[in-house]
């Protein structure tokens, strides 16, 4: 059996891209206790690890897939907002700039382990205070890395280079030749 080890509603739909059969069962571990300085690809990677193990420990004879998404900004790694006044900060970070986005997954089943991380370039438009709080009204992104949801039907973003699904928090295509070969 296969299990995402994510609570994420958009990693859910993404997997389901690939298979049709999997089970959810969210890690219980806190990420922010992760030290930040470490660097954005190495951070994702090892949340990404961790969230597997953690999930692979209690159930040894499944499949366990995780994934993190960090957001990377002039150097500065953005995760998920603590508040309103965080949101409004990151998004004002953004405006205007290019940004990374750093999705790393970790698979592991009883014969392997598969750890990668997938990068993707977001170019975003300038954008006013009064756009950003109207936003972040309307989508409510306190649970998105870099405090927005690529898939929001809003003008935050003028192009991106990589994939889209590496930016909504799932590589699918990623995840397409390297896991699940068809």
């Amino acid at each position: 059996m296969l299990i995402l080890a994510s609570a994420s509603p958009r990693r859910r739909e993404l997997l389901k891209k690939l298979v049709s059969s999997f089970v959810v069962i969210p890690p219980d571990i806190d990420e922010r206790a992760l030290d930040p300085v470490m660097g954005s690809a190495d951070l994702s990677h090892e949340v990404a690890r961790i969230k597997a193990y953690s999930v692979f420990a209690a159930h040894p004879d499944d499949e366990v897939l995780s994934c993190d998404t960090v957001v990377v900004c002039e150097g500065e790694v953005l995760e998920k907002p603590k508040d309103m006044k965080d949101a409004i900060s990151m998004l004002s970070k953004q405006s205007g700039k290019s940004t990374k986005v750093l999705s790393s997954y970790t698979y592991i089943s009883k014969d392997k382990e598969i750890s990668r991380t997938v990068c993707s370039e977001v170019l975003f438009n300038p954008l006013s205070e009064a756009e950003i709080i109207e936003y972040i009204e309307k989508f409510q992104p306190f649970d998105k890395a870099g405090s927005y949801g690529i898939q929001d039907d809003y003008p935050l973003i003028n192009r991106i280079e990589g994939s889209y699904y590496n930016v909504m928090g799932l590589p699918v295509e990623d995840l397409a030749e390297h896991v699940f070969k068809r």
